[in-house]
């Protein structure tokens, strides 16, 4: 099969057209005919060599993949309703760059009636993120408020349109007016752009000075501290990715005194039990809103495989709205 390998760590051309052997399913497994293969920022870094793979997991770059069951588990298969031809999308901790992939089938969803599937490639990585912490771990509620750190990104675009179906207030930040539009376009409450403005001073006067109930980031660094601030009473603040450093200085008294949480988490090396519980949620709650067209993916764009370098410069020029994805043959 033809895969990308990410040949030595370094910039975008790294990325080359390899052959590797078609995988085998083992026990609780399916194969999968890719059709297309999500692009997310874990692969950048992964390609830079800052983000190793987990014990076990293929070297090849990519975590999310829609295509056709070609092979598998028949009991496992059995149990959770599947057969060979389904049309699937899936989670997997490496190996999505490649024209098959194994995957558990715990972690496997089917493709939502009415979607492509460029479109359904977009899902598992941000959905199963975006659940996994917004409702998970920080339990927003709804009439509850979100602050999106990166309301365009991939992840964004997700949290902004679930947040908003589950009845939530959202608020998020943008780099460019254009961003920002497109955040409010998706049902954003207010977008700010945080070049021109500062996305503190802002959210307290949105809020009237009480702050938001829990807020979504994928900075860090400096933005702790301002975060801490920006939060109400039992407010909740989930660390997704670190892209404005790993140290922070912050206010302790003001955790303690307004009951504050502040968490964090990665999903590529949780166990697959736990990533199995997320997609039966999502199917339960989630898939039911991709169906009726409430949540829609947003496809910024799509590169043929052998152009993954031309993907990996497009999310690190930080241009796109939305997801980037990569098609092997019809999709």
């Amino acid at each position: 099969m033809k895969v990308i390998e990410i040949t030595a760590f370094g910039a975008p051309d790294v990325l080359r057209l390899g052959e590797r052997p078609v995988p085998v399913p083992g026990v609780g497994e399916l194969l999968i005919r890719v059709s297309a293969s999500g692009v997310n920022r874990p692969d950048v870094l992964q390609r830079m060599g800052n983000y190793p793979v987990p014990p076990g997991a293929s070297d090849i770059p990519g975590l999310e993949v829609a295509g056709v069951v070609v092979s598998g588990d028949a009991q496992a298969l059995a149990r959770l309703g599947f057969k060979l031809g389904d049309r699937v999308c899936a989670l997997v901790a490496g190996g999505g760059y490649a024209e098959c992939c194994v995957a558990p089938v715990s972690q496997c969803l089917p493709v939502p009636n009415g979607l492509s599937d460029v479109e359904a490639a977009s899902l598992p990585e941000t959905f199963f993120t975006v659940w996994s912490n917004v409702f998970d771990r920080a339990q927003l509620q709804p009439g509850e408020t979100l602050l999106i750190q990166g309301g365009s990104s991939g992840i964004g675009v997700s949290a902004i349109q679930l947040a908003k179906a589950l009845g939530s207030r959202v608020i998020v930040t943008a780099g460019s007016d254009e961003k920002c539009a497109a955040c409010l376009a998706l049902g954003a409450d207010h977008a700010i752009n945080y070049k021109t403005h500062d996305f503190q001073a802002e959210v307290k006067r949105l809020t009237a000075g009480q702050g938001v109930n829990v807020i979504l980031d994928m900075v860090a660094g400096s933005y702790v501290a301002k975060e801490i601030e920006c939060l109400s009473e039992d407010g909740r603040l989930v660390i997704i990715a670190v892209q404005g450093g790993v140290k922070s200085e912050i206010n302790a008294g003001l955790v303690l005194r307004r009951r504050l949480t502040v968490t964090g988490s990665t999903l590529r090396a949780r166990p697959m039990a736990f990533k199995a519980a997320i997609a039966q949620a999502l199917l339960e709650y989630v898939w039911p809103l991709l169906e009726s067209g409430r949540i829609k993916p947003v496809i910024h764009s799509t590169f043929a495989a052998q152009d993954a370098c031309r993907a990996h410069a497009l999310m690190e020029s930080n241009l796109h709205v939305g997801k980037i994805i990569l098609t092997w043959g019809v999709a």
